[in-house]
């Protein structure tokens, strides 16, 4: 890190947190702390959510995932615009026009209060597990550039989210989301061009692009059905779909942020322009990977980006032979690249297959010393996987001074963003579906206020704590999906029943989201399925098991839409 990026990167930072702050002043009641008085423009709501799904997670993984396994990751999310349309259609009318905090108030008007504890308490176990890997993923990235502790960074992230949160709420978090989705757009723009810009000269984009798909790295579509596929259309469209309708539909870290919106028509076009954007964006920032790695066919990487585990291989006796294996290997993958360019420009279909072979066969043998090093390297805390150091090598020692900085703040500021918006909403709850539902039901609004203040800093001590669990996860971006499929198909099953089927009553839906979450884990324990269909499991599970119960519900007690 130069001087400038310093500068650049505490000046981006400490602006954003300023403005959030500046437009959060007068947040003096629980209405205004928590939903903003409802008073947020489509624009703001929808920078904020957009902002809230590009986590740091998004820079510094996503564009690693792609890198090793091409952009296939792009159908993770092709079930979203179909999702976000629903979720206008459906959810946003009804929880604005209910007036309610969160999303787990609306189930217990619609049901009874186990159910909404039950809920409630689920959406805690999973956020509250979720947001521990969202604020690591900073931590990566001063560990990989100063060699830093990730415990220090931890803290000093946590501790700016803390503070701008508990003091300006929702409204510091929506307008500094707002101003940190613009830098990380701008960072993201900069990402690619530089890393087209630092190819050799003789390289083309048209070059780069067939390196690229010789390399299987531009694969954004998978036809094949295999439910044991992570990522093919089909799981993306179905499994996808499902699980972005309990994202956006069900979890109160998105559901609160078009709960703030000035009307149900200013809350619907946030989540209509995320719709039309998300997908584009996905594939821009994989489609960065792509390049990223191409730039590192000809500019030789070291065996193993994560440093502190490249040092403890280079200890070890066997490792002259592993490095001296992937020089060759690098050295045989780059020459096979030239082939393939020479064969594009002079038109020879047959020298670029060959080429293309000749690529793939050094790329074997050079992913398989990568993964010789990483077993070398491997310590008490298991096997090496440095997915998540491939972008931030390439951006801090790459790029030229400045733009370090403007990338580094982008990732803080998306850390940021994600890790306020999970805290804010797991105080939410707590305060509202537990705290006054459960044990202070007569305070007044100053007091909820300060318990909402309380809970927020709680939450966000917590994350920090946890962040201390998530470094050994593998690709941070896969291991949050993971842990969001084991409980949004139960969410999403509970607000079918609420919103579709109104002879369910309570009993019914409550023993339906028990029956549903045993399902999901059920799956995951004994079967190959991928993950994304867990959110299918789990919400056909809990609709099922809900409309059966209901069966042998008497009928003056059946709940009402």
């Amino acid at each position: 890190m130069r001087p400038l990026d310093w500068i650049v990167m505490v000046c981006a930072l400490a602006g954003v947190v300023l403005y959030g702050l500046y437009r959060s002043r007068g947040s003096s009641t629980t209405a205004q702390y928590l939903l903003a008085s409802k008073t947020m423009p489509w624009y703001a709501m929808a920078l904020s959510i957009m902002a809230t799904q590009a986590s740091a997670i998004t820079f510094i993984s996503t564009t690693g995932q792609s890198y090793v396994d091409g952009m296939r990751f792009v159908q993770f999310y092709f079930g979203l615009p179909v999702a976000m349309i629903l979720v206008a259609a459906i959810a946003v009318p009804r929880f604005l026009s209910s007036g309610v905090y969160t999303a787990y108030e609306y189930l217990e008007r619609r049901f009874d209060s186990k159910t909404r504890t039950l809920v409630s308490a689920v959406f805690l176990a999973q956020r509250g597990l979720g947001v521990g890997v969202a604020l690591s993923a900073p931590s990566v990235v001063l560990t990989a550039i100063l060699g830093w502790p990730d415990q220090w960074t931890a803290l000093i992230v946590g501790v700016v989210v803390i503070a701008y949160t508990v003091t300006g709420g929702i409204a510091a978090i929506t307008w500094a989301d707002f101003v940190q989705m613009l830098i990380m757009s701008a960072g993201l723009i900069a990402a690619l061009a530089a890393a087209i810009a630092l190819l050799p000269s003789d390289v083309s984009f048209g070059d780069a692009v067939a390196v690229a798909g010789a390399a299987s790295r531009l694969n954004p579509v998978v036809w094949k059905f295999d439910p044991s596929d992570r990522y093919n259309v089909w799981s993306g469209l179905i499994g996808g779909m499902f699980l972005m309708l309990a994202y956006f539909g069900c979890d109160q870290s998105q559901v609160q942020r078009y709960l703030t919106g000035k009307s149900i028509s200013q809350s619907r076009l946030s989540l209509l322009f995320n719709a039309v954007v998300k997908v584009p964006m996905q594939f821009f920032i994989l489609f960065i990977g792509a390049m990223v790695f191409v730039f590192f066919t000809f500019e030789k990487p070291p065996v193993l980006f994560h440093k502190v585990a490249l040092a403890r291989a280079e200890q070890k006796a066997a490792f002259p032979l592993i490095q001296g294996a992937y020089d060759r290997a690098f050295d045989d993958r780059k020459a096979a690249a030239q082939d393939i360019m020479n064969a594009r420009r002079s038109s020879d279909p047959e020298a670029e297959t060959r080429g293309v072979q000749r690529f793939k066969a050094a790329q074997k043998d050079l992913d398989g010393a990568r993964k010789e090093a990483a077993q070398l390297a491997a310590d008490a805390n298991g096997a090496v996987n440095d997915t998540n150091y491939i972008f931030l090598t390439f951006v801090t020692k790459y790029l030229p001074a400045g733009l370090v900085g403007l990338l580094l703040a982008a990732i803080f500021g998306a850390a940021m963003s994600v890790s306020s918006a999970e805290i804010n909403s797991l105080a939410t709850v707590s305060v509202i579906d537990v705290y006054k539902r459960h044990f202070k039901t007569t305070g007044d609004d100053h007091h909820y206020l300060r318990a909402s203040q309380w809970a927020t800093a709680f939450w966000g001590v917590y994350a920090v704590i946890t962040a201390q669990f998530s470094r050994n996860l593998g690709s941070l971006v896969e291991a949050v999906n993971l842990l969001g499929s084991f409980f949004y198909g139960g969410l999403l099953g509970v607000f079918a029943l609420a919103f579709f089927f109104p002879r369910v009553k309570g009993t019914a839906a409550f023993l339906g989201v028990l029956g549903g979450e045993v399902a999901i884990f059920a799956t995951w324990k004994f079967t190959n399925v991928a993950f994304l269909w867990y959110n299918v499991v789990g919400c056909v599970g809990v609709v099922s098991l809900g409309l059966l119960f209901s069966l042998f519900e008497s009928e003056d007690t059946k709940g009402q839409p």
